[in-house]
């Protein structure tokens, strides 16, 4: 389905669905298919199909798209939802949300992630933040004797936003950002922090007239579009937000322990 922009959806789902793509976290081995459409070319038409191979992100999309009356999963307005939180899906109600979508990936997951159970659905909510800290195992592996990965693993995995602040070179960007950081009880952000990021990939950017002062988003230290003053004020309350009801299950764990 195309929108007034030009299949706008089909891109925007490519651009934040590289990254982990491109590491073999999630989704088909189409990373390419992406990394073209979502720079703007090749054909858009194909980030569908690669989509409905993600088990993670496709069943957030369709039940999404449902439940707010959207005709088309790769609506617009549905991918903004899922990656950043917040706009469409506000109208939804987070457990009516989290009740469907566990009913659906608990059954694929099967005894595999038995965390999946109908208490994850208090901290649903119809976005790519819950599923990184609710659906992910990661999060349960904090001081489990898994060293730092699980910290860098939801760090890397969430939608992260920053101010470009400077640009080295063709490929490369420095950001000021907030990182994760975890001490041993609660999970928070830190202040922001100067970091490089990731711009082009094979001559390939998502934003390639970016420029200081531009606030960007952050997929796996990649920048996977320019964010509005509205969509990094949504990314900001929907991953504070995620991070309190994280916070109130790894405290609910940590007192029955």
């Amino acid at each position: 389905m195309t929108t007034a922009t030009g299949f706008a959806g089909e891109r925007l789902f490519a651009r934040y669905a590289y990254a982990p793509n491109d590491l073999g976290y999630c989704g088909p081995a189409q990373s390419r298919i992406l990394l073209e459409c979502g720079a703007g070319g090749g054909d858009p038409a194909r980030v569908r199909e690669v989509a409905r191979a993600f088990t993670g992100a496709w069943p957030y999309l369709r039940i999404l798209a449902r439940l707010t009356g959207a005709a088309d999963p790769l609506d617009e307005r549905v991918v903004d939802a899922y990656w950043i939180g917040g706009g469409l899906g506000d109208a939804v109600d987070g457990r009516a949300f989290g009740t469907e979508l566990l009913a659906e990936i608990g059954a694929q997951a099967g005894h595999y992630w038995r965390h999946l159970t109908p208490e994850l659905v208090e901290e649903a909510a119809p976005n790519h933040c819950f599923h990184v800290f609710g659906v992910y195992p990661w999060s349960r592996l904090l001081g489990a004797g898994a060293g730092d990965h699980p910290l860098r693993v939801l760090d890397g995995c969430r939608i992260n936003w920053g101010t470009v602040l400077d640009r080295p070179d063709a490929g490369r960007v420095r950001v000021r950002s907030r990182r994760l950081l975890w001490d041993g009880v609660r999970l928070s952000l830190s202040e922001p922090r100067e970091g490089e990021a990731t711009l082009a990939v094979d001559g390939h950017a998502f934003v390639p007239d970016v420029r200081p002062g531009d606030r960007v988003a952050l997929h796996w230290g990649l920048v996977a579009d320019r964010l509005t003053e509205e969509q990094a004020e949504r990314l900001r309350r929907t991953t504070l937000a995620q991070l309190e009801a994280t916070n109130r299950r790894l405290a609910r764990a940590a007192a029955t322990a």
